[in-house]
């Protein structure tokens, strides 16, 4: 019997080490390649791991913002550290759009009593399940003929928020859900009017849902591709965008897309950092200490 528990839990360990091995191995991968030149990476005696390293592919990435002209950059296409900014600026922008006005629809989903609220509050999330795929088209003709917003980060803004906005409202439903009424009726006997009340006593007690929700719309809006590339020219493209516009069929320099892409993860691990200490600073927030 200890045999076979034994067993078990070796191969168990066994599954963990692999899929272990394979979420971070490719990972490791690309950051070694972007510390590779870019003859190393097509050099097959070059080792994966045991090479001499260097950072050309990043100063190369940040030219345009580094202190010092590095020697070897000839001359400096700002165009990945401007995708940079224009990714930071359009996940900050749509996250908070999208959190601004999800916070407000789900607390009147929840609270307010009106004709059709279920149909409503199932509506959004049945939009939530459209793949970006079929909005690809309609959004582009619409975007670009009828208002002229491709190419500005207004129209991918707006995108993004209709986007993310469904699945914000059903998440935030089941925490405004979990607020006592007591409260509300308390605060305003008190004297609050109602954006007192939900700005002062629901969003602080609903902060960790927040946070969640902050996380999934930042992330979304930092990694989608497909609408962007539809709808950002070059002065607006995000990081994805670009990354896969700067491979052609001439010329692919894996160490600068390598680099790239892990300038590209440092923000959103960043991001869900801070969001994820609301959370735990939100549900320790009421503990009471023996």
């Amino acid at each position: 019997m200890s045999f076979q528990k034994e067993a078990q839990n070796s191969a168990f360990y066994m599954l963990i080490v692999m899929l272990i091995m394979m979420s971070l191995g490719p990972i490791v991968l690309m950051l070694a390649t972007s510390f590779k030149t870019n003859v190393d990476v097509y050099d097959s005696t070059v080792s994966a791991f045991f090479f001499a390293p260097t950072i050309a592919n990043y100063e190369t990435v940040l030219c345009d913002v580094l202190w010092y002209e590095p020697a070897h950059v000839e001359f400096c296409d700002p165009t990945f550290g401007r995708s940079l900014g224009n990714s930071i600026y359009v996940a900050l922008v749509s996250t908070g759009l999208t959190l601004f006005m999800g916070c407000m629809a789900a607390y009147a989903l929840v609270r307010f009593r009106f004709m059709g609220r279920d149909t409503v509050s199932m509506t959004t999330l049945l939009m939530r399940m459209v793949p970006p795929a079929v909005l690809l088209v309609p959004v582009f003709g619409i975007w670009t003929f009828q208002y002229g917003l491709d190419g500005t980060y207004t129209g991918i803004i707006l995108v993004y928020t209709a986007m993310n906005l469904p699945f914000v409202i059903w998440i935030l439903q089941s925490f405004i859900v979990q607020v006592p009424i007591q409260l509300e009726e308390a605060a305003r006997m008190d004297g609050a009017n109602p954006l007192q009340i939900f700005f002062f006593v629901v969003l602080p007690i609903i902060k960790p849902g927040l946070a969640a929700a902050a996380i999934f719309t930042f992330r979304i809006a930092w990694n989608e591709f497909l609408l962007g590339n539809a709808l950002l020219d070059r002065n607006t493209r995000t990081v994805p965008v670009t990354i896969v516009n700067s491979i052609t069929e001439y010329d692919i320099n894996w160490g600068v897309i390598m680099a790239t892409g892990m300038l590209l993860a440092i923000p959103p691990i960043i991001f869900t950092f801070v969001a994820s200490k609301q959370i735990i600073t939100g549900m320790t927030a009421g503990a009471v200490k023996g």
